[in-house]
């Protein structure tokens, strides 16, 4: 357990303005219990683990539901029920993010039918899933300015340079509108073994020309060595059993909230506070 106090918003220091946003991702489209036991695949046990993600330090949870096989899902009013169960143990001090994943189950006119109809508060949505022949540039932007108007906080995810320079192409083009949105650099998705290293942060850093706030997420042990690496430059945090199962040693975490609990003590070691939900809400104007 670490002796850091947690760092919060009123302790901040001048050189960081901007506060580290600390969101979990507990489950992921393809984990199991059979993977570990603390995987939540329930809305009771996704509210399980918000309440003890959100004392450890997480400000928003990314948040996958699955059918009654365990299987992925987009389905509309299985999203309702998990966000009423966790919003009933949290409150509003998490920002609730669902996905719009594919997983290899879903198409991009599904994926975009589904956010539409559920419009919740936040979503991610990977950009080359929903890019596609059948949507079409007009169909993008139809959907991106719905989004706007609906106050909802985006999360767009980049897997490479190819989708970070697609984005700001279409961000010039005006396809895209200005809005607050908030970017995910996925680190390490293609490496061999599908294992991270700070490294994978730099090409990112060095072609990012826009104004859009970013976080990283990342995959196997180095995961809390990579979201140290974003909070010093600046960025933010993605944790959890989705990309990681491991600890900084190398050990299994015992649960999603050991996660939170690292990526809290990496930004008391740099002096950076935390985000509240309240924090997330006011600056990417959702609601």
């Amino acid at each position: 357990m670490s002796t850091h106090p947690m760092p919060t918003a009123a302790s901040a220091p001048s050189q960081w303005p901007d506060p580290l946003i600390v969101t979990v991702a507990p489950n992921g489209a393809y984990k199991l219990p059979a993977d570990h036991p603390a995987v939540p695949t329930t809305p009771a046990t996704l509210a399980t683990t918000a309440k003890a993600c959100l004392e450890a330090g997480a400000a928003m949870i990314h948040m996958h539901i699955r059918d009654a096989q365990g299987r992925h899902s987009l389905d509309v009013e299985g999203y309702r029920e998990a966000q009423r169960v966790v919003q009933h143990a949290v409150g509003d001090a998490m920002v609730v993010q669902v996905t719009s994943e594919a997983a290899g189950v879903y198409r991009a006119p599904a994926q975009i039918a589904m956010v539409e109809a559920l419009q919740p508060e936040a979503v991610s949505i990977g950009l080359r899933e929903i890019d596609q022949p059948e949507i079409g540039e007009a169909g993008l932007q139809s959907f991106f300015t719905g989004l706007v108007q609906r106050r909802c906080m985006v999360q767009v995810i980049l897997y490479d340079l190819a989708d970070l320079r697609r984005w700001q192409a279409l961000r010039a083009s005006g396809v895209v509108p200005d809005a607050p949105w908030f970017l995910l650099f996925v680190l390490g998705r293609y490496s061999a073994g599908q294992t991270s290293s700070p490294r994978d942060l730099l090409p990112f850093l060095a072609a990012h020309d826009g104004p859009e706030p970013w976080a990283v997420c990342a995959f196997g042990a180095a995961e809390n060595t990579c979201i140290a690496a974003a909070a010093a430059f600046g960025g933010h945090a993605r944790v959890g059993f989705e990309n990681n199962l491991l600890r900084k040693d190398g050990s299994t975490a015992p649960d999603n909230a050991a996660l939170v609990r690292q990526a809290v003590e990496a930004a008391a070691a740099l002096g950076r506070p935390l985000a509240t939900a309240q924090d997330i809400r006011q600056r990417f104007g959702a609601g």
